[in-house]
């Protein structure tokens, strides 16, 4: 019988990666995941120091592991195993700490792995497969502890990364997010001492990519605003049938005070500035972005800019996050911590504008033509969108190019409805879609037979 294996993450799509590499190689070495309630031999825990928050539910994570399975030899990584090690390795049932994400490939080879994996060969129980391109950050933005934990630049080899992509394709996957801990700063360790004309960056690599074989879309995750260049836009405009129109520009506040005070490399009007280029060079592109709120001093002048801002900038999602002190950054020293009640406060308020600019966004989608991958289905008894109907209906949720949850209703008998224009619709599979109506959560689209127009 081979050793039982379970995984467990917290945090961004970079620790979820990492965790499917560890998973994928002790496989390779004749571990299998564990079903259901069967005990674990060994667990991993992919821990999270972003906030305090995550600091919280990683203990807990591995409190309820080493409860459910009290015999099995628990291995914690991440951030906050990072940060604080040693608290980490007094949690009950952990025998090893991974302080540094490049141990990876030594603790893979200490549990049997032999041919140790470089990238992945698929991404369990996902239709949608991240992909790691580089590692660190040298910022030192005044809240973030990240730039402590993964100081080191690091930018993985391109035809490593073709490579990973095109078996991803090959094994099913329809969308590939292309994601690191400073993905705009893919290449820049190589480019120290170069000329210019030979600099590698982040439009090189998705040039790359858009000439695998495969019918498969592409989607970057968070990146910083003054990474988006001409060059990464024009890419992204010559390949509307590879790459979404979407892009996740790290905001933070809409006040230059607060910026100055976050020590961010740039102000509000070169943020809207970029907006600004990426809606002229695409179609209808979705953006979105993250805000943290009560940042230390922020008065209520400096939150009504944020809120401008944020109007101005049209996001059609605003990840909005209370401010968490991390000890060890300048932030958590500063003075005139905004309270509690506050920060929630103000998460609220901006929280009811972006639903108004999300649902502002989605109406504006209406009567186009876009592209949704399918990510789960389940049948529905009398249910139909706009009519009364006897006969069994297949929803089908999934999320479009522009980063919208969208729902699709078919007859479950034929696979389509009745619109003859309607094509069967499969999970995991990219399908054309008609976009018919929208709420504030989601849209309301049908399967169309003529080609995707992005």
């Amino acid at each position: 019988m081979s050793a039982k294996l379970r995984v467990a993450t917290l945090g961004c799509k970079v620790n979820q990666y990492e965790t499917e590499l560890v998973r994928q190689g002790l496989h390779r070495a004749g571990y299998s995941d564990c079903q259901a309630a069967e005990p674990a031999d060994v667990c991993i825990v992919n821990t999270c120091t972003v906030t305090s928050e995550g600091d919280a539910k990683s203990r807990q994570v591995v409190r309820r592991l080493h409860r459910d399975n009290p015999h099995a030899r628990i291995v914690v990584m991440g951030c906050y195993a990072t940060r604080a090690p040693d608290e980490v390795a007094r949690l009950p049932g952990v025998v090893e700490v991974i302080e540094d994400k490049r141990e990876l490939p030594d603790l893979m080879s200490r549990f049997g792995v032999i041919d140790v994996p470089t990238g992945l060969d698929g991404f369990s129980g996902r239709h949608r497969a991240y992909v790691k391109v580089q590692d660190g950050c040298l910022l030192r933005c005044s809240y973030c502890i990240i730039p402590h934990v993964r100081p080191k630049l690091s930018s993985r080899p391109l035809e490593h990364i073709t490579a990973e992509v095109q078996r991803l394709v090959d094994s099913g996957h329809r969308e590939v997010v292309l994601t690191g801990i400073h993905l705009g700063h893919y290449g820049v360790d190589w480019n120290r001492n170069q000329p210019r004309e030979r600099w590698v960056r982040l439009a090189h690599l998705l040039r790359e990519l858009c000439g695998l074989p495969g019918d498969f879309r592409i989607r970057l995750s968070s990146i910083e605003a003054t990474e988006v260049t001409r060059e990464l836009i024009s890419v992204m405009a010559e390949n509307p049938r590879r790459i979404v129109p979407h892009l996740h520009l790290c905001l933070q506040s809409g006040s230059d005070s607060v910026l100055r005070r976050m020590r961010r490399r740039w102000g509000t009007k070169m943020f809207l500035d970029r907006c600004r280029l990426v809606r002229e060079a695409l179609d209808e592109p979705a953006i979105t972005t993250d805000v943290i709120v009560g940042f230390p001093g922020e008065t209520e002048d400096e939150f009504e800019q944020t809120l401008t801002t944020c109007r101005r900038a049209g996001f059609s999602k605003i990840h909005a996050f209370p401010f968490s002190p991390r000890r060890g950054t300048p932030a958590a020293e500063m003075s005139d911590q905004v309270a509690k009640s506050l920060r929630s406060e103000r998460v609220g308020r901006l929280g009811e504008l972006e639903n108004d600019l999300r649902q502002g966004y989605f109406q504006g989608l209406v009567g186009r033509r876009l592209q949704l991958l399918v990510e789960s289905s389940r049948p529905l008894v009398n249910i139909r969108r706009g009519h009364d109907s006897s006969g069994e209906s297949v929803l089908h949720r999934g999320t479009t190019c522009r980063y919208a949850p969208a729902e699709l209703n078919l007859d479950a008998g034929n696979g389509s409805s009745t619109a003859s224009t309607e094509s069967p619709v499969e999970t995991g599979q990219l399908t054309n879609v008609l976009v018919v109506d929208s709420d504030s959560e989601r849209l309301f689209v049908r399967s169309v037979n003529d080609s995707f127009i992005p």
